[in-house]
């Protein structure tokens, strides 16, 4: 089996992921921040592990200011449903997943006003139209770092600078390059970081967080949810405090272990490694489908400047057709479809149809990118 779909979800994870989990739940168990045993203290040490890796690797001084969320959508959902009123504007683009566009799209119903900016075919984002789209009443600025389509990389470092300008908060989804690129919050100015646990992470599916970078006002974004945090326990309001004031209710304790494991594992292997090692395999896999003459490549065709994301069609033959013989016929996992973002499939002008989509990770090698070709180019020449 060659597993080409870990833009969706890594795997396999790498050795140590699933033992954290396993060993949380055998030998720890308790709830993370609910009472003082020793269990539970145990419990709460794992967690603030967990936070003080995600803040190294994403260049966070206070490890309190990431709140673990459930993924990347839930955390851009507290952000865009807690920080937007009626009345205020808010900038994105068209390569944005439906996890931004469909708060995005309900909020517009609400009265929030909304801009999409128009990207390239290739998915590019020109930081120059950002800044034309800029009202009064804008508030916020929303971009992925990289199109989970085409893995187009987005020029968040220079959009980050022009909000810096403009006094306007930037919230970037990193859900396909947190663990896989290079992201460091001050560097790229960025404010507010939704990131998701199960991808270039490596963590179990079920965990994620929100980086709050030093420019938010916690006094206006607004919870979630409700509920009890274990703290001020004899208060009936919300903690208005860092991370307790968003994390209400029993935190996933063993996914978090997992998470803290797989982010671990990331830091010692070097995000620039994994990023030099994606960019090999990237660079492979384009060369071979671009020399299958009935194969379709869309995004940038260039390593570089995407992440280990690749979308493709087959001549005369539909994304759903070819999907199911790559996995009935050569056991290659792949997705296919408008994989949740359909503002980014009419952006490079594969709507309604889709495409094929491989995504690869650390963890694939030289010689599975070049088995998954050939299935390709059987499939190509056989259809």
């Amino acid at each position: 089996m060659i597993y080409l779909d870990n833009a969706a979800t890594t795997w396999p994870k790498p050795h140590g992921v699933a033992e954290a989990v396993l060993s949380y739940m055998q030998h720890v168990g308790a709830s993370p921040g609910r009472a003082s045993h020793r269990l539970a203290v145990e419990a709460s040490r794992i967690v603030y592990d967990t936070r003080e890796a995600l803040a190294q690797l994403f260049g966070v001084a206070d490890p309190l200011r990431i709140v673990l969320t459930a993924n990347a959508t839930e955390a851009l959902n507290l952000v865009l449903f807690g920080y937007l009123n009626p009345g205020d504007h808010v900038v994105t683009s068209s390569m944005e997943h439906n996890a931004v566009m469909r708060p995005l799209r309900h909020l517009e119903s609400l009265g929030v006003e909304l801009t999409v900016v128009p990207c390239s075919p290739e998915g590019t984002l020109d930081p120059r139209d950002v800044e034309k789209a800029i009202r009064p009443n804008t508030a916020l600025i929303v971009i992925n770092h990289a199109s989970n389509v085409v893995g187009t990389i987005l020029a968040v470092a220079e959009v980050g600078a022009l909000a810096r300008r403009h006094e306007l908060l930037l919230l970037v989804d990193s859900a396909q390059t947190a663990g896989a690129y290079p992201v460091n919050m001050s560097e790229m100015q960025i404010d507010l970081l939704a990131f998701t646990g199960h991808k270039g992470l490596f963590g179990p599916q079920g965990t994620g967080g929100l980086c709050l970078g030093e420019r938010v006002d916690i006094s206006r974004l607004r919870p979630l949810k409700r509920g009890g945090t274990g703290s001020h326990s004899e208060f009936e309001e919300q903690p208005d405090f860092l991370p307790d004031k968003y994390e209400s209710g029993t935190e996933n304790g063993a996914g978090i272990a997992g998470l803290g494991a797989g982010v671990r594992i990331v830091l010692e292997r070097g995000v620039e490694n994994i990023r030099s090692y994606e960019e090999m395999l990237t660079a492979r896999l384009l060369a071979g489908l671009l020399d299958i003459p009935a194969v379709r490549v869309y995004g940038t065709l260039n390593a570089r400047r995407q992440t280990a994301v690749v979308s493709f069609n087959v001549d005369g033959m539909e994304p759903s057709d070819v999907g199911l013989r790559l996995d009935e016929e050569y056991a290659v996992m792949c997705r296919v479809g408008l994989h949740c973002a359909p503002a980014a499939h009419r952006t490079i002008g594969t709507y309604p149809r889709g495409t094929v989509r491989f995504s690869l990770s650390y963890l694939n090698t030289a010689a599975q990118v070049d088995a998954a070709l050939e299935a390709v180019r059987d499939i190509a020449t056989r259809k």
